[in-house]
């Protein structure tokens, strides 16, 4: 599993005073005192992209102390607009995470920055809106869904980023308004979810070409041509599923299954991508927006953007276990610590106030922790595990 644990001082202190003063006690090159790593338990690093303040926080999580945001990093360059960060993921090896800037003049950037200081490393410019993104393991690629916000609804693309030097070397035509990219275990596809086309796209990650779609509409679900990338509107009332994300499963059911929630449908899918048939549906909360699985692909979390909640999958058992309330409502994103023991919940909030960052221990199936981040966090991701 990708994020090495590393010795404290290491990594707190590689972002900044900021961190280092949070947890107090070590000297100025970042070395925690002798027995501090005995005595004290691991701290855990997640970062959150706040869209309506042009800010990234990295909030640290210690069981036991609470949750805090101990930085906040400036992204955009607009001078006088949101240039809206949205999506965001951490490279597989620690070193660099990536978010993308989605309202751009027209188009949007990723910008890369490297998690030592959180320094700007580099920056691409892609298409209209882009939104989710998800690297492949090895992390030289990046998958960028192109939301597309602007004008007429129409088939909008996915763009594949080198991520070394950061450029562009793909941009498939996807399908209308795509979101919730993911890039399975094996790292041989990525999927994106079709929120206005109803479909589940799959991308071949060495051809960059897309080999599979599969409608998801209420009483029209089955394969569809490659070539039928959707158009038009949203569906009518009553008949729409409108999925927002597309969640490869991990260990036995890795590579062959993935997960859909159908916002509009308050139902969640099991999709056999072999077969490219449905085999298990399960009734949700209002609104399931973005899903996680855990490591050992054992639990799947399912953020209820519209029930200000977490929906907590058995997937052996296909059952609810438990229905978890957030600190605040429009809950958004959900990340898993590589240890399966915590899950990190993004809520944007309403209005003026501040959002928030969640912290569920999935033992014990309860929130323990909540931090306070900038205005409307969304993408999320986990950096690094501390002793």
């Amino acid at each position: 599993m990708r994020r090495t644990i590393l010795r404290w001082g290491a990594v707190a202190c590689a972002s900044g005073a900021a961190a280092c003063a949070a947890r107090g006690g070590a000297d100025a090159a970042g070395r925690a005192p002798a027995g501090a790593a005995a005595a004290s338990p691991p701290s855990y690093y997640v970062y959150v992209a706040n869209e309506s303040s042009d800010l990234v926080s990295l909030v640290v999580f210690t069981p036991g102390q609470g949750a805090r945001s101990v930085k906040e990093i400036p992204v955009g360059n607009l001078p006088a607009d949101i240039d809206g960060p949205h999506g965001l993921a951490v490279a597989p090896d620690g070193k660099s995470w990536y978010v993308s800037l989605a309202h751009g003049t027209p188009s949007g950037k990723v910008w890369k920055y490297e998690t030592t200081a959180d320094t700007l490393a580099g920056q691409v410019e892609l298409g209209l809106f882009p939104a989710t993104l998800s690297l492949s393991p090895d992390g030289l690629f990046l998958y960028v869904v192109n939301f597309n916000l602007h004008g007429d609804p129409e088939p909008s693309s996915v763009s594949v980023v080198y991520t070394p030097t950061m450029t562009e070397v793909a941009r498939p035509t996807a399908c209308v308004r795509p979101h919730g990219s993911r890039v399975n275990a094996a790292g041989t596809k990525q999927y994106s979810a079709c929120v206005f086309s109803q479909q589940v796209v799959e991308l071949d990650t060495r051809t960059f070409q897309v080999t599979g779609r599969y409608s998801v509409k209420p009483g029209q679900e089955g394969p569809v041509p490659a070539s039928e990338a959707g158009g038009g509107g949203p569906a009518p009332s009553g008949v729409s599923c409108s999925p927002t994300w597309v969640q490869p499963a991990r260990g036995a059911r890795a590579n062959r299954t993935v997960y859909v929630p159908c916002n509009a449908h308050a139902e969640l899918l099991e999709l056999d991508v072999e077969a490219w048939r449905i085999t298990r549906r399960m009734a949700t909360g209002k609104g399931p927006y973005n899903l996680e699985v855990t490591p050992d692909g054992r639990l799947l979390l399912v953020t209820l953007k519209g029930d200000q909640g977490v929906m907590i999958v058995d997937l052996d058992q296909w059952k609810e276990l438990a229905r978890i309330r957030t600190s605040q409502p429009v809950t958004h994103g959900a990340v898993v610590s590589p240890d399966g023991k915590y899950a990190f919940i993004s809520n944007e909030a309403i209005g003026s106030t501040r959002g928030t960052v969640d912290v569920i221990d999935l033992a014990r199936l309860e929130r323990v922790a909540t931090a306070e981040v900038g205005y409307q966090p969304g993408g999320i991701d986990f950096w690094a595990t501390t002793r």
